[in-house]
């Protein structure tokens, strides 16, 4: 586990060193990037709502005609991963920039074994893709999609590098001790409020009633989250549950606010 303030204070405990896959925290940093790119026109071709449906929902896709509920289920994140394609001359070198960047760790990469796992059994991802395809929701190559998504998926990152590459979602959208604004403070608290109502797939009714922080998990056990104005976050225990969210970090954020008495509630 890693906490970060704003005003540079660092507190770590156990494994906070070790790089692991952050699988779909990375969603939470390609949405940024995308919004960075293109603004609130984003979600003309992504919607905003809680899924309250398996991440990887083809039924939920179907039903709503080719619009994911939002950016963080699988089908959501592939839209987003499209848009950087138009924009980007890279899309898998721009979000590994980008995510350096906001990490000031020049040495990330991405798990290489990971994206060959990721190619050889994403079969529900494709459909996805296809799907969104079909109805004219994505403009690129499908297996381009895939690609840029896959890699994304296979970041691998510390909870410290992690906690420090989410403290911008702290400083409503500024690198701290820099100029460099990502997203208006607008924008930042639009990506907050998706984060706490989506960020933590079918259980994010959970995640608040029990933490009361914005935050985005990933199956290969990470959680990273921020408490606005104040610090960021990140833990990993690779034990999940049905959800796909770690068992004993959604219990050591849920300890760190209730002891701390900080959340946004």
């Amino acid at each position: 586990m890693a906490l970060i303030t704003l005003d540079g204070q660092v507190f770590t405990t156990g494994d906070a060193n070790t790089r692991f896959s952050i699988q779909s925290i990375s969603k939470a940093f390609t949405l940024a990037l995308a919004v960075e790119q293109v603004g609130e026109t984003l979600f003309t071709r992504v919607g905003k709502e809680p899924s309250g449906n398996p991440f990887n929902s083809l039924v939920q896709l179907e039903y709503e005609h080719g619009i994911p509920r939002n950016p963080f289920i699988n089908a959501g994140a592939l839209v987003v991963t499209d848009v950087l394609i138009s924009r980007l001359a890279d899309a898998k070198t721009g979000v590994l920039e980008f995510v350096r960047r906001l990490s000031a760790c020049p040495d990330l990469d991405f798990d290489y074994a990971v994206v060959h796992s990721e190619r050889e059994t994403g079969f529900t991802n494709a459909a996805l893709a296809n799907f969104l395809k079909s109805h004219g929701n994505l403009q690129n190559d499908v297996s381009a999609v895939l690609d840029a998504y896959f890699h994304h998926c296979a970041l691998s990152m510390s909870c410290l590098e992690l906690a420090r590459a989410f403290l911008f979602l702290a400083n409503h959208g500024t690198i701290p001790g820099t100029a460099t604004r990502l997203l208006t403070g607008s924008q930042a608290k639009r990506l907050n409020a998706l984060l706490l109502t989506c960020g933590f797939y079918d259980e994010a009714g959970e995640f608040a009633f029990r933490v009361g922080l914005p935050g985005k998990s990933g199956v290969g056990g990470g959680i990273a989250a921020v408490m606005p104005g104040r610090w960021a976050v990140a833990v990993w225990s690779p034990e999940i549950n049905r959800f796909g969210n770690s068992v004993q970090g959604m219990k050591a954020l849920e300890l760190l606010t209730t002891k701390t008495g900080e959340s946004i509630f």
